[in-house]
């Protein structure tokens, strides 16, 4: 949720970062018309309720016709003391739902437009030349026996799948090693919960425009959730964080659930689209003044790992229109898939300022009182991330090179096909 000061005072900025989202900046003045009506409302409603407090007192000391007099005013006040409560109330909640319906302001120099308007940040590493025909993730993964989709989809579905063998161990490897770094960097481990409330999924960003995308258990109102951001997000709740020795960073593990609706016909083979996965998440808590640094090292994380892996990537700059709703910023970091001749996107790491923490009420003590704090995001390990890793390191004979850093968390050199 934006801050409302931020609109009052600054309504361009916000009409503008609307614009660059391709979203409707007509909202802005919506905003600003209910909180002005809420705010006169309230004004008026104190100032009744002083006099009706004055003229308790009068009534209490008049006698006869004169207290009858009173009493009748009295009776006239109450009657719109309750009238101005209930306009500021509903003034009050549709600000609330009007304000729902903003992203994140967007940080300066965030490409404007949508999905194909992003810019190339910075290019690593050359795509392979084969001199034999390589094999898709999928068609290696069969013949490692690492990857079995017809029975997932026969036991959960389309986008289910098995991964066994080699399969499971090269993906609990990979995990790992995020992990391994997460912790070498400072960052908390956590076993996250992937059910939350619908005060924590909403809070974190997760019911707005994308809500079809969300899994949600209707007996227990409870929604499954498709990131650890998700319960980090919520995990300070209420509270008041100490930042005077540092920021709070924690690293999520979790398996993940996604509807992917709307994206039917969309990567219907393998393992880059599915409905459930797993997931090492970065998530930090810190001063808004230290949330771009703050993103730096998330972005700098993410390639430290996609160069253990020993892939070609690039990075992108996200347009607005491609961002999430809470998210200020967004780098994404893509790998090349040399079955599809392109980058595909393995990991991103967003800048969500202060958006996801004034809905969960996070603050942090400064001198000068309460603030409400910055929050981040970013993936350092995915089930996503095993196309890369097979397709890159193949060999003619169908093998399958373990890159260097996996090694001893996998105890193979090479993946050899069964």
């Amino acid at each position: 949720m934006i801050d409302i000061k931020l609109l009052r005072e600054d309504p361009d900025r916000v009409r503008a970062s609307q614009r660059a989202r391709g979203e409707d900046e007509g909202v802005v003045d919506q905003i600003l018309a209910a909180d002005e009506r809420r705010r006169s409302s309230l004004t008026e409603f104190e100032r009744l309720r002083a006099e009706q407090k004055s003229m308790g007192k009068q009534v209490a000391q008049a006698q006869g016709e004169a207290k009858q007099a009173l009493l009748a005013q009295t009776k006239e006040m109450a009657t719109k003391v309750k009238e101005l409560q209930a306009s500021a109330s509903e003034a009050e909640e549709l600000l609330d739902t009007l304000v729902r319906r903003v992203g994140n302001v967007i940080e300066p120099g965030v490409p404007v437009g949508g999905e194909d308007d992003y810019v190339v940040l910075e290019t690593v590493g050359e795509p392979r030349h084969f001199d034999f025909e390589p094999k898709d993730h999928l068609a290696l993964g069969e013949a490692l026996d690492a990857i079995d989709m017809e029975r997932g989809a026969r036991v959960g579905g389309s986008r289910f799948y098995f991964l066994k063998g080699v399969g499971a161990r090269l993906e609990i490897a990979m995990m790992n090693l995020a992990l391994a770094q997460a912790v070498e960097h400072g960052f908390v481990p956590m076993i996250t919960p992937t059910l939350v409330t619908p005060q924590v999924m909403g809070g974190a960003g997760f019911l707005d425009a994308h809500s079809d995308e969300v899994y949600r258990l209707e007996a227990d109102d409870l929604y499954l959730t498709g990131t650890s951001e998700v319960a980090l997000a919520g995990y300070h709740t209420d509270e008041i964080l100490d930042f005077s020795a540092d920021a709070k960073r924690y690293a999520g593990w979790s398996t993940c659930y996604r509807r992917e609706a709307g994206s039917y016909g969309k990567d219907t083979r393998g393992i880059i689209r599915v409905h459930q996965f797993n997931k090492l998440e970065m998530f930090v808590y810190c001063r808004p003044e230290d949330a771009v640094a703050e993103h730096q090292r998330l972005l700098a994380m993410e390639k430290e790992m996609l160069a253990k892996i020993e892939v070609p990537y690039r990075i992108i700059d996200t347009a607005a229109g491609d961002l999430g709703g809470p998210a200020a910023r967004k780098y994404d970091c893509e790998a090349w898939v040399p079955t599809q001749g392109r980058y595909r996107e393995l990991t991103s790491t967003s800048n969500c300022t202060t958006y996801q923490a004034r809905r969960l009420n996070t603050r942090y003590r400064t001198d000068k009182g309460t603030q409400t704090a910055a929050t981040l995001n970013g993936t350092l390990a995915t089930t996503r991330w095993l196309v890369a890793i097979l397709e890159n390191h193949q060999q003619a004979d169908g093998s399958v090179v373990v890159p260097q850093a996996l090694q001893p968390y996998l105890g193979l050199e090479v993946l050899k096909p069964v």
